[in-house]
């Protein structure tokens, strides 16, 4: 049996980070949602269905997945977008064959013996067409960017005792560190906790994952994940909910926000109810509103309606996608989304929706060449470089906006 995840067609609501990445390399918790399906099915193996343009620049960085590139042999496929568990993981490996499982439009799981060897995410739809279906009212498929965010303190407790809870922990700090309900908290090998650091786990777990540190005199409230060779500053404040992934570098205040990866918010500022996505850099001083002052729900620009929508939630920051710069003392605004490749600065707050390759303010456009010096600069920075594959993403994006 072969297992397959794929991403659907609302990929789009959660642009601008999936402009980028596929649906499945969205964080919830402490896992990516594809790395957390996996793990639920037991899979060493990743086969992916992923949109045509992102098809390049993952065979690129993950040569040993099966990239849009389908056996003719017994198929599960899974949507990236499912909120797995044991019921529907039980469920879908009993499916029958040509039969899937459905929540109104929108294809949970499917098994069959597809014939093509090479599709991508548009190919799926004529694969599922003709199944016998199974309609799962009770099903949950995450629908939207801010979903992640809400419910990331959840998902951080549920993967704390899935996947960390009976784990060898390396747990080890140094005297003057104070940790409060050391059975809630997991270390990672080599982390560093300097002195006058306080973990509180009382409400929820705190995971710190290998070679991370933890400078002098931070305060982290649980749950809280940070990943992989994150440095903590001093005097940082981390407060419920927040998902930092590996390689960022995090100061101020930070609540009920997820980091991607490889991006910076080092300085003093506030950054709540937030999705940031990789090779972001957050601005000292810069600061987002996370509530409105009438205390009404936010809204917040979802793309496939190209308007604002109503969240459903009284909190809600600021969404921003990968290699946005803000500078200095920037002002975002309740529920604002940012998209890719913007460097920000002026004294105007951002509101509502800046799109992607902006310079500066809303009117102006950022140079394609322009960005691709930067990003070069900040991955060299990190050991990395900028490839082929890479700049013709971009430049896709690019082209998208400015081009219509």
């Amino acid at each position: 049996m072969k297992f397959v995840i794929f991403d659907d067609e609302k990929r789009d609501n959660f642009y601008p980070l999936t402009l980028t990445r596929s649906t499945g390399d969205l964080r919830s918790g402490v896992l990516k949602l594809r790395q957390r399906i996996l793990s639920y099915l037991d899979q060493d193996e990743t086969n992916v269905v992923i949109s045509k343009d992102l098809e390049n620049i993952y065979k690129e960085r993950h040569p040993d997945w099966n990239v849009n590139l389908i056996t003719n042999e017994d198929t599960i496929f899974i949507n990236s977008r499912l909120r797995i568990n044991d019921e529907l993981l039980k469920m879908i490996r009993n499916l029958s064959n040509n039969t899937c499982l459905k929540k109104e439009s929108a294809i949970i799981a499917a098994r069959c013996k597809p014939e093509n060897n090479e599709m991508d995410s548009n190919d799926l739809k004529n694969i599922f067409k003709d199944m016998k279906a199974e309609n799962l009212a009770d099903a949950e498929l995450w629908d939207y960017t801010w979903e992640l965010i809400d419910h990331n303190k959840q998902m951080i407790k549920k993967d704390f005792i899935d996947f960390f809870y009976e784990r060898d922990n390396n747990f080890q700090a140094d005297p003057g560190v104070t940790i409060i309900n050391p059975y809630n908290v997991w270390l990672g090998d080599k982390t560093e906790i300097a002195p006058g650091v306080i973990i509180n786990a009382k409400q929820g777990p705190v995971i710190i994952d290998e070679n991370a540190k933890i400078m002098e005199n931070s305060i982290i409230m649980g749950p809280v994940f940070i990943g992989k060779k994150t440095v903590v500053k001093c005097g940082t404040k981390i407060y419920e909910g927040t998902s930092i992934g590996p390689v960022c570098k995090v100061g101020g205040e930070v609540e009920e926000t997820i980091f991607q990866a490889y991006s910076n918010k080092q300085h003093d500022g506030f950054l709540g109810h937030s999705y940031l996505g990789e090779w972001v850099n957050i601005g000292a001083g810069t600061s987002n509103s996370d509530l409105k002052n009438n205390y009404q729900n936010v809204k917040s620009y979802l793309y496939p309606n190209g308007e604002l929508v109503d969240t459903g939630l009284k909190f809600l920051g600021t969404i921003i996608g990968d290699h946005t710069k803000t500078a200095i003392n920037t002002t975002i605004n309740t529920g604002t989304v940012i998209g890719v490749a913007c460097k920000l600065f002026g004294n105007t707050m951002l509101n509502n929706i800046i799109h992607s390759f902006v310079w500066g303010d809303v009117n102006n456009k950022y140079r394609l060449d322009k960005f691709f010096e930067t990003a070069a600069i900040v991955k060299h920075r990190r050991g990395l470089g900028i490839t082929a594959n890479e700049k013709d993403l971009y430049t896709k994006v690019h082209k998208s906006v400015f081009d219509q």
